[in-house]
């Protein structure tokens, strides 16, 4: 299922099909559109685990606004995928808890 209309960054305009990796895996998704849809669309659903008690976080305010689909991109933690745009070659990783380090 692929996200086509944003409630910030609007409607999804396709960009080239590109090639990035998540934990490891190569996957496929829309050059510009926020990561977060390309592992929606590709079935991907747990961006990140809670520290405490090791709960599976996602998509959850889908604006930036919360912590839940946080995830370390191109080895930068807490990277909000919801409203970041994939590029070509990005490697996305799944994240425990929320890092201090940004």
């Amino acid at each position: 299922m692929r996200i086509t209309e944003h409630p910030i960054l609007g409607e999804s305009n396709k960009g080239r099909l590109v090639t990035f990796y998540f934990d490891g895996k190569p996957i496929e998704g829309y050059e510009a559109e926020p990561i977060a849809a390309a592992l929606r669309a590709a079935g991907v659903m747990v961006h990140r685990h809670t520290q405490k008690g090791n709960s599976p976080r996602g998509i959850f305010c889908a604006i930036g606004r919360c912590t839940d689909c946080v995830m370390v991109v191109d080895g930068k933690p807490n990277v909000r995928t919801c409203v970041t745009p994939l590029t070509e070659g990005m490697t996305v990783q799944t994240q425990d808890g929320v890092s201090a380090k940004q």
